[in-house]
Parts: C-alpha cells; structure tokens; sequence
C-alpha cells in the first residue's frame, strides 16, 4: 500500500484530525525556553519540557512486535513524534518532513532512533503499524501498546492527546511536534509542525554533537 492509499483510505473514514490550539500553544511555549529567547535564562527543569529519556518509565510494541522501553534509544540520537495512523493530516505530512530531513542528513541518518508512537492504540495494532511506516523511511519505526503505556509514554514526552467524536467516528486531537534527544537520552529541542527544513535540519544535528 502506497502512502496516497493510506491517507485517502483514512480520509474517508475521518474528516479532521490535528491540534487544539491550546496544544499548540504549549509547544510554542515549549520552543521559547528551548530554543527561543527563554532558553538561556532557564533554570532547574520545566514542567512543561519533556523528561530525558533515563527518567521515563514505559513499554511499548514494536511494529516488528519486539517490546522497547526508553533505555532501548539511549545510545542513539533520537527523534520522537505522536500520532496515529487514521490521522488525515498532520500524521503523514510530520512523517513525510521526517523522511525528507533523514535523507537531508545523508549517512547520519543512520545513527538516529526513529520512533512514531500511537496515540489511538485502539486501532493501531502492531500489524496496522508495520502498514503504515512502511509508507516511509525504513528508520521510522512505529509503537504501539496498551493504552496505560501509551499514557506513561505521552507524560514523559509532555504529550497531550484528546479523543473527540466526529460523525464518521472519532479522531485525535493531539500534540504535533517532534522531539529531539541526543545519545546521552537527553531532550534537545522540538521541531513544529510545518517548521522550515533549513530550521529543522540543524536541530536535528544538534543531536549528533
């Protein structure tokens, strides 16, 4: 199944999906004291920043049906992002970024973990993962698990994801940006949805340092 299949096939059965923009506001805010004019005069950690990767407690399923926790990624460069496969948008448009900015990075791209966790773990069963990451680059691996996990995993993350009925269903408002850690499991910067390649790109490399 080509991406195109999959998003069409999805968008018949969803019409909205995406952020609130209180969701959005809270990753604006978490790019000021990351990287915008907070960050330097940040002091002790944030409630609002996502955990490092050594304080997070969870388990999740690989699409290859292999258990992980976040000890699995230290080690690794790491780029994270939550979403779910009947997603119409935001969903294949961040994943699609993601492919772009992995090829951008030439040989590099093989030193990062690459991890797309599911938000409606309802659907989005082991087998409906390895489907749709297939769309992508073959870094991205897809995660699901019981919802509980799903939970403990957003936490750390800082994630916030709502389920809301629509007429065709439900679908999952839920937080859009892409976590970047480095090796050491420490949180990096967020790239936003729909932010520049030139701005995303270095981000990313920061990782790398």
């Amino acid at each position: 199944m080509n991406k195109d299949m999959a998003v069409s096939r999805r968008n018949a059965v969803l019409a909205i999906g995406g952020t609130t923009s209180a969701l959005a506001a809270a990753l604006l805010f978490g790019w000021w004291q990351t990287d915008g004019p907070g960050a330097s005069q940040r002091s002790g950690r944030s409630s609002i920043l996502p955990l490092p990767l050594y304080e997070m407690d969870f388990q999740l399923t690989d699409h290859s049906g292999r258990t992980v926790s976040p000890d699995d990624w230290i080690g690794y460069p790491t780029l994270v992002f939550f979403g779910f496969t009947y997603c119409p948008d935001v969903c294949p448009t961040t994943l699609t970024d993601i492919t772009g900015w992995l090829q951008g990075l030439g040989d590099d791209a093989s030193r990062f973990k690459v991890a797309f966790i599911t938000v409606d773990p309802e659907r989005d069963t082991v087998r409906a993962m390895a489907d749709y990451v297939s769309n992508f680059h073959p870094a991205i691996i897809g995660y699901t698990g019981v919802p509980v996990e799903i939970a403990n995993a957003a936490k750390g993350f800082r994630v916030k994801y709502e389920r809301v009925s629509t007429e065709y269903g439900y679908t999952i408002n839920h937080t859009a940006g892409v976590f970047v850690y480095d090796a050491s499991g420490e949180f990096v910067s967020i790239i936003d949805f729909h932010e520049p390649r030139e701005n995303a790109i270095p981000k990313i490399q920061r990782a790398l340092l």
